[in-house]
């Protein structure tokens, strides 16, 4: 017996028999077969998730990375990414089926997804999947919810199709290879958000199997994505590439399917499949290896400080050193951040303060934190304390960091002026699946992020809804709690 779950063509038309006799299809191990009828197979999956209760930590894991993409949606709402999102949106009209978080706007499933992307992903406060490098949250999360209020989901309905989002995204990306996308040019995140969001729409559409393989085939037309998102400087296309283009695709693939429209179903293993049009050596395997026992939403990483993710071990150990030896910006000669090969690229020298890795350091090392508001400042890149201590910080890569047990660690060395030397390997940073934030703890960051934007109570209110979504009758009952006059 395998360690992979394999739905196969037995036990595709044995379905129904294996739910008569109560056992729970997502815990099935199979015998692995060929990697034939992917889509299939996978299809089946989906279907039956819909039904299959979620493994206590799971819910808790969905939960949390709900209410963090849910902060992140209202906080970026205020920034000019976000912003603009939704005025775009509300120029295009459309029929009043969902909100667009803080705002009075409700407009179609497909426009309020765009949006609410958008806002998710406008600072770099959502989440990250340390492997496939994806940001499944900000794509799925607003996914889910723009169909989950117009089809009046419940709540335990809603965090199972987050989950599923969560997996077939990130899935996606090990079926074609993280390091192999990249290296063709292709952004690895928009890759994972079309195939996420459309996960979590169809299960919340509530699509029958061959339904499912149609939508999962307009959404692999709509897949796309390039590397260039490095050259945004302003993060407002970032945020369409990393989110909203992917929560718009993956919800209009499922609502062409709703109405009517039929496509291709083997999309993902039939000739001209996505996954050689993708690969040059994909693993259809690994869409459907460990579906159901395996669930990328506890391995997601919920950031601890809103900056790019690259940043985070690099911030948690320069701020472990400061705390340790109680330093002080004027004891410190200069500083050393080692980080992994390919984070270079993305926060060695960035025109945003929150990807550029040099200068949050020197924030952190000036004012011992970095707040939300430090994170998004651009003055402070050019304030002349702040210029001088990031004059001290050389960021460089190690490749012993090219680790794909630890593929986000860093390791800062701070040379003080009377010559001592010290240094700090942070492998996993807070919000790891190895160093998991508490529920306390991602209700502290999600408060901080939405109370100024919804004020104390609603944010309360807000918090406690979703620490308790699985209670919920209709999803819908949160707009009142995310949308502002």
């Amino acid at each position: 017996m395998s360690d992979r779950l394999v739905w196969s063509r037995r036990k595709l038309l044995k379905g129904g028999a294996v739910l008569a006799a109560g056992f729970t299809p997502c815990r099935l191990l199979l015998a692995a077969e060929a990697a034939t009828d992917v889509t299939a197979q996978l299809a089946h999956y989906m279907v039956a998730s819909r039904s299959a209760a979620l493994p206590a930590d799971v819910a808790i894991a969905c939960k949390n990375h709900i209410l963090d993409t849910l902060g992140a949606m209202l906080s970026g709402s205020r920034m000019r990414p976000g912003q603009l999102a939704t005025e775009y949106v509300r120029g295009q009209g459309g029929t009043r089926q969902a909100s667009v978080v803080g705002s009075n706007l409700k407009t179609s499933t497909v426009n309020a997804a765009l949006a609410n992307a958008m806002c998710a992903h406008s600072d770099e406060t959502d989440d990250f999947e340390p492997v496939t490098k994806a940001h499944p949250g900000s794509s799925v999360v607003p996914a889910a919810l723009a169909m989950g209020e117009w089809q009046h989901s419940s709540g335990e309905a809603f965090m199972r199709a987050v989950a599923l989002g969560y997996d077939t995204g990130c899935r996606l990306l090990m079926a074609l290879g993280p390091d192999r996308v990249r290296g063709s040019h292709r952004s690895a995140e928009g890759t994972a958000a079309t195939f996420g969001a459309v996960g979590a729409a169809s299960a919340l559409a509530k699509l029958d199997e061959q339904s499912t393989r149609f939508a999962l085939s307009y959404a692999a037309q709509q897949e796309s994505g390039l590397w260039s998102w490095v050259k945004d400087h302003d993060h407002i296309e970032k945020a369409f590439d990393f989110a909203g283009m992917g929560a718009r695709n993956g919800v209009q693939a499922v609502t062409m399917v709703q109405a009517g429209m039929t496509g291709v179903d083997d999309v993902l293993d039939g000739t001209h499949n996505l996954l050689i049009a993708l690969s040059t050596q994909p693993q259809p395997q690994l869409m459907l290896e460990g579906l159901g026992i395996r669930y990328f939403v506890t391995e997601t990483a919920i950031k601890t400080y809103s900056v790019g993710y690259p940043i985070q071990a690099s911030l948690d150990a320069l701020l472990t050193l400061r705390k340790e030896h109680s330093l002080t910006p004027d004891q410190v000669k200069s500083i050393e951040v080692k980080v992994p090969s390919d984070a270079i690229g993305i926060v060695g020298d960035s025109a945003m303060p929150d990807v550029n890795c040099a200068h949050m350091v020197a924030v952190a090392l000036v004012k011992g934190a970095v707040s939300f508001v430090d994170s998004h400042d651009s003055t402070l890149m050019h304030q002349p304390r702040m210029v001088e201590q990031r004059a001290k910080v050389n960021v460089v890569v190690d490749k012993s960091l090219d680790d794909p047990a630890a593929p986000r660690g860093a390791i800062v060395t701070v040379i003080l002026n009377d010559g001592q030397t010290l240094t700090h390997h942070t492998r996993y940073p807070s919000g790891t699946k190895e160093n998991p934030l508490s529920v306390d703890a991602v209700n502290a960051k999600v408060r901080d992020l939405i109370v100024p934007v919804i004020g104390k109570s609603r944010s309360e209110k807000l918090i406690n809804a979703v620490n308790h979504l699985e209670n919920m009758r209709d999803i819908a009952s949160l707009r009142d709690l995310l949308i502002t006059a």
